[in-house]
């Protein structure tokens, strides 16, 4: 099997998974219990907690876990749109950002606030003066991802975050999900108010997330009960799912410094590759993009067809994002990078992690070309 579709969700690392398991056995107490048991469970979330802080180099007290990133996402937009509301309900983000926040955003829109979608150009790359001309005196939140999860555009987060600390009724949020351990992103450089990961994606597990909340920033929280984390999101905690994903993303980090120059070869060969087939358009920037996401269309083929013959073969990737995958639907980031309907329909995403080898990649160039040149036998 050749597993190319790590922008959707990543294998968990062994070690993860006995993480897991050895606190699920032996600490599965409720840190909110007073006896011993519960104390533990309490000590090893406190520990994952720190973990997540120094790794992402920030203050313990600003690490909240959650389920994930969509959950995050809702929590740092809605929250922030109704604690803030007194002062403004004018919101920004861009045209490509994940579902949850686009709907996040929708949802608010039918609760009276205002929403400005700003454009990206050709590369899916929005312009800082963009960002500029959209912000209005009631604006109280900025939010755009760090690494677009269809076609692996980097954002210029810093960029943006130095022309927002001029406004200083404005949060900025940025959602990190794509990003975490294979493109840096200093959150404080940056000037990130709120900052959304997603354990899934970085070979933790599914259900496991952070909301990085910068001290002194304060929202409402959508889960009333039991007060856990600090009052913003009640419910007994996951102190597995936490201690697994701290893991996670240190054996990330780590694999990060190791094998980040072997990725970037194995996305280099796969793109001169693809551009040497006759009908493949590349629709990841050359420059300016993550180092394990290519999204490429092919000519006179739909990407379900495509993505299907491919698992045929034994490997996997993918069409759209994978929360918007089976709507058959032309994905809205590369429609609005000006591409055509047609040519969007077509799309195939590529993701790779650090255990994906250059002979996979090899083998893949040749299974692609294997099925264009049965596929265009059948069309004629």
């Amino acid at each position: 099997m050749i597993y190319f579709d790590n922008s959707s969700t990543t294998k968990p690392y062994s070690e993860v998974l006995d993480s897991f398991r050895k606190v699920s056995e032996e600490y599965f107490g409720n840190p909110s219990s007073l006896h011993g048991l519960g104390a533990q469970s309490e000590k090893l979330l406190s520990q994952a907690r720190e973990q997540m802080a120094r790794l992402l180099d920030v203050q313990i007290n600003e690490i909240y876990f959650t389920s994930g990133g969509t959950e995050s996402n809702n929590i740092a937009i809605k929250g922030t749109a109704l604690m803030h509301k007194g002062r403004g309900r004018h919101l920004i983000t861009t045209e490509i950002e994940h579902p949850s926040v686009r709907e996040s955003m929708e949802q608010l829109k039918e609760l009276g606030f205002r929403i400005t979608y700003v454009p990206v150009d050709q590369n899916g790359i929005v312009k800082l003066s963009e960002i500029e001309k959209a912000i209005c005196d009631d604006t109280i939140l900025v939010s755009v991802m760090h690494v677009n999860n269809e076609i692996g555009s980097i954002q210029p987060i810093q960029e943006i975050g130095q022309l927002l600390k001029q406004y200083s009724k404005i949060l900025f949020h940025v959602d990190f999900v794509q990003g975490i351990g294979k493109v840096p992103l200093d959150l404080r450089a940056s000037h990130v108010d709120l900052c959304t990961i997603s354990g899934h994606k970085f070979h933790g597990l599914k259900g496991t997330g952070v909301l990085y909340i910068r001290n002194g920033v304060k929202i409402s929280s959508l889960i009333s009960g039991g007060g856990q984390e600090w009052k913003l999101r009640s419910g007994t905690e996951n102190v597995a799912g936490m201690v697994a994903m701290a893991k996670a993303l240190r054996l990330t980090l780590q694999k990060q410094n190791e094998c980040l120059n072997n990725m970037l070869k194995i996305k280099d060969f796969l793109r001169r590759e693809l551009e040497m087939i006759e009908g493949v358009t590349i629709h990841t920037p050359a420059f300016q993009s993550a180092p394990h996401i290519l999204n490429f269309s092919i000519q006179g083929f739909k990407a379900e067809v495509f993505v299907h013959a491919l698992e045929e073969k034994g490997i996997f990737a993918s069409t759209t994002s994978a929360c918007s995958s089976k709507r058959q639907k032309a994905s809205n980031t590369l429609l609005a990078m000006g591409i055509p309907e047609e040519e969007a329909m077509s799309a195939i995403r590529i993701s790779l992690s650090y255990q994906n080898t250059l002979n996979e990649a090899e083998q893949f160039i040749a299974a692609v070309n294997e099925a264009v040149g049965r596929l265009r036998k059948v069309m004629k």
